[in-house]
């Protein structure tokens, strides 16, 4: 089992960056698939990133592919968001998620474990 807690949202302009990091306990981590979703107030759950255990293989939404970036350092047990060009839009709560398997996994169903959430607001 895997415990996830989300940092580093926040309140940023638009077209800023922020880093999200998501600090995994255990040591198995590195054993896991990562990913980041994000819910804005009545939307759905959108999925925007993932990257396998060994981080060769990456998932972008649509939405997000060119200005978002994950990566992983399995010996700090941490994963990234790195989103720049940020839009109004992309104002959410994004979550930190992680699964086992043998491929990464693109829908939030597929994650077994979840972190809390951390807040990011993007102003106009």
């Amino acid at each position: 089992q895997v415990q996830l807690v989300e940092s580093g949202g926040g309140l940023v302009q638009a077209g800023g960056s922020l880093r999200l990091s998501c600090a995994a306990s255990g040591r198995t981590f590195s054993r896991y698939h990562m990913g980041w979703s994000r819910q804005a107030p009545g939307k759905e759950r959108e999925f925007v990133a993932a990257m396998s255990w060994s981080g060769g293989s990456t998932y972008y939404a649509d939405s997000v592919k060119g200005r978002f970036t994950i990566s992983r350092d399995n010996a700090k047990n941490t994963v990234y968001l790195q989103m720049n060009s940020l839009k109004p839009e992309d104002t959410a709560v994004y979550y930190c998620a992680a699964r086992r398997g043998l491929w990464i996994g693109v829908r939030s169903g597929e994650y077994d474990y979840w972190g809390q959430g951390t807040q990011v607001t993007v102003s106009s």
